[in-house]
């Protein structure tokens, strides 16, 4: 609060452009300005502060006094009018006189009297404008110094909030001393040991005793019923909630709450709001940032669980947000601004404008990565505190656990490798160590409580995998996949290549129309099948009959918006009424299905719903049935949805039924989920748990791989008949036993017996290691094609050499066949001789092997290979040597952008920026890029980014020289620069900002524009001069632009002086030599 007016919005003038046009849209810009700080200015006064900094006889005495300055601006205004008039009125009855008694003696005197009268007026006129000037020169003066004062309230009340947020923190852990430098710990560690070393004076600990007693006597505030400006009855747990928010309040804590969905956090933030506005007397300003979709929700909650509150929704196209900015979102007339994360990025110039009480923050863990846009501008704004809210368990990564501790305790978590040091594992025993100690780092911020733990009341959910064979289509389409890549499976392809694969796979095991031209047509019809061509579909039809016969309703997900169109079909043949979200779908109409939906006595039986888009904000409490159609790769994603459902006010038992195509991909992408959950389940650990978040190669080859035996081995469908209660009972055993299975991993990890990811799902129990299983080794590494059926041709010769070849001794191994190494083109090897010699030695290797398999028949026909001689095996090796193996894509990826930044020549500063690379290496790769940069695959972009980097230097080198080539025509530029601006000077800046400016530049060079900023806030000469100080880098960075190109002109005019003078002084020197002769 406080801040002055921002004024970043006007353009930097154009020195060139029609001076009076741009003086007066300037002079117009100043007004607004000023208009908006007055207004500023005002809604500090407005704002109830809950803490008043002064008694209420001084506030008082300030209202006073601004109402004084008003009123006299308005008075002395009509005083003026008054005089004027009365003035007018005299001179027009001396003026009538006059004209009375020269009309009897001379006609000519009455224009020379009119002349007078004008010329009194004007100079009145004048007179009245530079006393306006000045009252409201003087209003302006008094609001500023009230909004020093109330500045500096503010700033000793945060300071001892913050003195006191770390006492509260170092009360709660010994670990806080650690990273809080400078703070009280370090004060005890000074005095040294004994009685005498640590002895206190007497008004010391009188001062002491006073404060616990203060503390003591203000005790916590602790509410036993609710505020009553919250509507409707919190539970027990949601009370408990408040107060833990309150307790937040009162020590200065900015906290995250994790409850888990359906739990009521949004209410329990909003009862906060409500408390600080009953109790407190604190109506705002506050922001809540969240998902766009979630804010209808949010301003419906506001709505009904706190009316008192004044919300505005800050969304829309850009007519829309200026509307909203001009008149909704203005002091004293709104008390909470829902926002969302597009929004708060998009108007932070608006938003900044404000000082807010509370930042609330939904869907929290999308700051996580503290270096995206979203973070960043979200510590741009100014506020008192912060208050994150998530449903989704913290991730098992330590540094976006220090992200978020960053965000919330900046002055305390200010350094992540800190962090990273304070919780590093040295060896197995000591990770229980380090959870204890994550617990108590998070004691004091974090707030989880789960639906079992708390809501009694709410009934159980209940999860069952239903599992269904494929039909005939589904498994031609899948074995064709398998079919296309199977060199890339078999020979474990790049990761991206095999994600691929399995997206598709997943798209044939949901529904095979989604291929294009699976569908029979066109005509383009709707019949029995849709359902009969999907095994899944014929369990949906299935199911749906029983669900609607026992009243129950039912919510639909699916990833892919393609096959919600498919089930829409189905529910418009078979005639269910429905409602249907996706990511295409609007705000008004999400909302309008909601509704429609959650009406009582609604006639929707089913609810359409794409997991992502459906998955947050959205309460459908009316459904008791979840069908996850497909099921997501982050299982928080499927909870989530699950939750949509399974949430406060649901009256009946949640029945989840997970679809799964059996013997397919989705039984793996499954268990794979299942695990994800149960590693959520335990503590924040280190090491390779802390990196399972993308599903990885391996795990993409193990899914693909898995029943590929089974497709190929049938072309027959294998979706049953059974009753659609045996299915249930088969999955409900299936889950049981996957459930048990989860528990003895969960066991494991908590162990720390976990070994690689290359068993993550071997679930066997009684696997022997000392044996291993060389069948189950070849078969979960090979994908076995379908045989082609042949007739068979037997030989006599073939069948004596099978003969003979019984009774001979085992086979011995054949050797292997070695394998290209990958050779990117960015390490420049010598690919096309590497490629001669590994030919070769692959030729040589497949004759040998195959003259083992046969019987020699003396033919001698087939041309001999030779092996690699020595001088080919150490050129091969001397050719692997040369390449720069040891350089991956991003190391790369690094040398090209610091060849942008610093140009191909400053290897000292490009090796600065390349991590594990010392300068040496990047000077050879520098002088081998230089030469073979165009074996690069798109050489032509790369060089073009590196020239044009090059250039913005040797345009930077331009300017600095420039601006050089100005001061050194002065011997104090600080005080002496002049800079010519010509006719058309404009208004904002003044002359002395421009030489500051120009001085700072030439200092700290061109660029570097935080820092100018900076010194332009820390210099004494704009202490007072608020439009400067207000300057965004953007703005200061165009208006040196603008001096560079008037210092260049300048330059070049001199230039030509100098050149006309020389010109004249030689052609003088040859003239008078001339006339010397």
């Amino acid at each position: 609060m406080g801040k002055p007016a921002e004024y970043g919005d006007e353009e930097d003038e154009e020195l060139s452009s029609s001076g009076d046009a741009e003086g007066e849209e300037e002079q117009q810009e100043e007004e607004g300005s000023d208009e908006g700080e007055d207004e500023e200015d005002e809604e500090e006064e407005q704002e109830p502060e809950g803490e008043q900094a002064a008694g209420d006889g001084e506030d008082a005495e300030e209202e006073v006094d601004e109402e004084e300055i008003v009123a006299a601006t308005t008075g002395g205004g009509a005083d003026d009018d008054d005089d004027d008039g009365g003035d007018g009125a005299g001179a027009a009855e001396e003026a009538e006189s006059t004209e009375d008694d020269a009309a009897a003696e001379e006609g000519g005197e009455e224009d020379a009297d009119e002349s007078e009268d004008a010329t009194a007026k004007t100079e009145i006129g004048k007179r009245e404008r530079a006393k306006l000037r000045e009252m409201q020169k003087l209003k302006k003066q008094k609001i500023q110094e009230i909004l020093d004062s109330q500045n500096a309230s503010i700033d000793a009340d945060m300071n001892k909030k913050g003195k006191g947020r770390l006492k509260y923190l170092l009360q709660q852990t010994e670990i806080f001393a650690h990273f809080a430098k400078g703070s009280q710990a370090a004060e005890k560690k000074n005095r040294g040991k004994g009685r005498h070393a640590s002895k206190v004076t007497e008004e010391e600990e009188d001062e002491e005793y006073l404060k616990e007693e203060d503390a003591l006597a203000a005790g916590g505030t602790r509410l036993l019923i609710q505020p009553s400006c919250i509507n409707g009855k919190m539970r027990d747990y949601q009370l408990a909630g408040l107060n833990w928010l309150i307790r937040l309040y009162e020590n200065g804590i900015n906290g995250i709450l994790a409850d888990e969905m359906g739990l009521g956090k949004t209410l329990q933030t909003i009862s906060l709001l409500g408390y600080l506005h009953e109790f407190r007397g604190i109506t705002g300003p506050h922001m809540v940032v969240a998902p766009k979709s979630t804010l209808g929700n949010w301003m419906k909650e506001i709505q009904r669980f706190c009316p008192v509150l004044r919300a505005v929704k800050f969304l829309g196209n850009p007519e829309e947000r200026n509307h909203i900015r001009e008149n909704l979102l203005a002091p004293g007339k709104f008390d909470v601004c829902v926002t969302s994360f597009e929004m708060a990025i998009k108007e932070k110039t608006a938003l900044r404008r404000f000082s807010w009480r509370y930042i609330i923050i939904d869907e929290a863990h999308r700051i996580k990565n503290e270096n995206s846009l979203l973070s960043k501008t979200m510590r741009l704004f100014s506020t008192n505190y912060r208050l994150l809210i998530t449903g989704t368990p913290l991730q098992n990564n330590l540094h976006e656990l220090w992200s978020l501790l960053n965000f919330l305790l900046p002055e305390i978590f200010s350094s992540a490798e800190t962090f990273d040091e304070w919780f590093q594992i040295s060896g197995e025993n000591d990770q229980h160590e380090v959870v204890q100690q994550l617990h108590k780092v998070l004691r004091p911020f974090l707030l989880r409580r789960l639906k079992s733990d708390v809501e009694k009341g709410l009934p159980p959910k209940k999860e069952t995998i239903l599992k269904v064979g494929m039909s005939e289509m589904q498994k031609q389409y899948y074995r064709a996949l398998l079919q296309k890549d199977l060199e890339v499976i078999n020979a474990g392809g790049e990761r991206k290549r095999l994600l691929n694969i399995a997206m598709q796979l997943r798209k044939c095991c949901n529904h095979p129309y989604l291929f294009q031209g699976a569908e029979p047509g066109p005509p383009y019809t709707t019949g029995d099948h849709l359902i009969e061509n999907a095994g899944k579909m014929v369990l949906l039809d299935k199911l749906l009959p029983k669900l609607k016969a026992r009243d129950s309703r039912v919510l639909i997900f699916s990833q892919m918006t393609r096959l919600l169109d498919i089930l829409e079909d189905y529910l418009m043949y078979r005639g269910y009424q429905y409602c249907r979200i996706d990511g295409n779908t609007g705000g008004d109409d999400r909302d309008a299905s909601i509704e429609a939906f959650n009406k009582p006595g609604s006639e929707k039986f089913i609810f359409l719903l794409s997991t992502r888009a459906g998955g947050l904000g959205i309460n459908l409490a009316t459904a008791d049935i979840v069908v996850l159609y497909d099921s997501d790769w982050n299982p928080q994603v499927d909870l989530q949805a699950q939750d949509r459902a399974h949430r406060i006010g649901q009256k009946k038992e949640v029945q989840v039924f997970r679809f799964c195509t059996e013997y397919t991909i989705e039984e793996k992408v499954i268990e794979r989920a299942y695990k994800k959950l149960a590693l959520d389940a335990l503590v924040i650990q280190q090491g390779r748990l802390a990196e399972q978040k993308a599903v990885n190669k391996d795990e993409l080859l193990q899914m693909v791989r898995f029943g590929a035996e089974m497709v190929f081995s049938s072309k027959d469908s294998t979706i049953t008949d059974e009753d659609i209660d045996r299915i249930i009972a088969r999955g409900e055993e299936a889950t049981a036993q996957l459930d048990a299975k989860m528990k003895k991993f969960t066991e494991d990890a908590i162990k720390f017996k976990m070994d690689d990811t290359a068993e993550l799902y071997d679930f066997d129990d009684d696997k022997e290691e000392d044996k291993p299983d060389f069948k189950k080794l070849v078969s979960d590494n090979w994908i076995e094609p379908p045989r082609r059926e042949r007739k068979r041709n037997y030989s006599e010769s073939e069948y004596f050499k099978q003969a003979l070849r019984q009774g001979a001794p085992a086979k011995p191994r054949e050797p292997r066949i070695p394998r290209m190494p990958n050779l990117h083109d960015f390490q420049f090897f010598n690919t096309q001789r590497l490629n001669e010699l590994y030919e070769k030695e692959v030729k040589y290797l497949v004759q040998t092997n195959q003259k083992k398999d046969t019987i020699g028949d003396g033919d001698g026909e087939d041309e001999e290979v030779e092996p690699l001689n020595e001088e080919e095996q150490e050129e091969k090796e001397q050719l692997l040597e040369e390449g720069f193996s040891t350089w991956t894509r991003r190391d790369f990826n690094t040398f090209i952008r610091a060849c942008e930044k610093y140009g191909r020549d400053d290897i000292k500063s490009i090796a600065s920026e390349m991590e594990g690379k010392t300068e040496e290496e990047v000077q050879r790769y520098a002088e081998v890029f230089k030469e073979r940069y165009t074996e690069l695959n798109d050489y032509d972009r790369i060089i073009k980014n590196i020239e044009k980097g090059e250039s913005k230097i040797s345009r930077k080198d331009e300017i600095m020289k420039a601006i050089a080539k100005k001061m050194d025509r002065y011997k104090n530029p600080w005080l002496e620069l002049k800079i010519q601006y010509g006719q058309n000077k404009g208004k904002l800046y003044n002359e002395e900002c421009d030489r500051f400016l120009l001085c700072m530049v030439h200092k700290l060079g061109y660029g570097n524009w935080e820092e100018l900023k900076s010194a332009f806030r820390m210099s004494p000469l704009f202490r007072f001069d608020w439009f400067v100080k207000s300057r965004t880098t953007q703005e200061l960075a165009r208006r040196c632009d603008t001096l560079i190109r008037l210092v260049e002109k300048e330059n070049q005019e001199c230039d030509e002086r100098d050149r006309q003078a020389r010109k004249d002084k030689k052609e003088h020197d040859t003239n008078k030599a001339s006339f010397v002769k």
